[in-house]
């Protein structure tokens, strides 16, 4: 599931989506890849709808770059309030660091931009720096993240710094078939923690698309109840 698998075809997209790890493994080079989706969550009365997307070029094996966001989001907060807008934009260079054909490491460092409005997004800028450990094991594929985020805002008494940890693991069912699991959480002083759990379907009619479909479940008290999710990636270009 690693570089290796995708070098065996020459056009093989390589999917992000639907967990929240991102593998250490970049998209062939020169290819631009396309994921869209949409997310359904709810917490309490607060209800909220978006469109996720996200760009990914690899330069090499090595190197990449994605730009992500949101393109539409819908929030109700339950009491009256409805928003309606765009979503931040977040940049991430990727360093991959290919250890053989079953491992490898990741590095990616990021920044949101706050292109939302305040009502939707935080207003400001953040940076984290994201570390990742990819195996597999036999046919099962583990992609592990830590990472720290710097926050551009944060409430009185807690901390500007946020650590995450997730564990995702995925395998396949059939020859267009495959199930990805995953618990994920983070943690920043002076707030509680949030935790979730994430099962979802994937399904690859040929080598240059995969749909998936999804729920996550809140762990938490802070974190949201319940997440629907459904999404596509695709090939856009062949740029060299």
């Amino acid at each position: 599931m690693l570089a290796a698998d995708n070098a065996a075809s020459e056009d093989a997209i390589t999917p992000y989506r639907p967990s929240v790890s991102s593998p250490a493994q970049l998209p062939l080079a020169g290819q631009l890849e396309l994921e869209l989706g949409g997310l359904s969550s709810r917490s309490d009365q607060a209800r909220r709808h978006s469109m996720p997307y996200q760009l990914k070029l690899a330069f090499s094996q090595e190197w990449g770059m994605l730009v992500g966001g949101e393109l539409l989001v819908l929030a109700n907060d339950g009491v009256g309030q409805v928003d309606r807008g765009y979503g931040d934009t977040t940049l991430v260079l990727k360093r991959a660091f290919m250890v053989d054909e079953q491992s490898a490491f990741g590095l990616e460092l990021s920044s949101k931009l706050p292109s939302a409005a305040k009502a939707i997004g935080s207003g400001s800028a953040d940076y984290a720096i994201n570390s990742i450990y990819s195996r597999d094991f036999g046919s099962l594929h583990m992609d592990a993240n830590l990472n720290v985020t710097r926050l551009g805002v944060m409430e009185p008494d807690t901390s500007r710094l946020q650590t995450g940890l997730s564990s995702s693991f995925s395998s396949a069912l059939s020859e267009r078939w495959g199930i990805t699991g995953e618990w994920s959480g983070s943690r920043r002083n002076g707030t509680k923690a949030q935790g979730q759990i994430l099962l979802a379907l994937s399904y690859s009619p040929s080598k240059r698309m995969t749909m998936d479909i999804g729920v996550s479940k809140g762990l938490t008290s802070s974190s949201p109840d319940l997440a629907l999710f459904a999404g596509i990636v695709l090939p856009v270009a062949k740029l060299w």
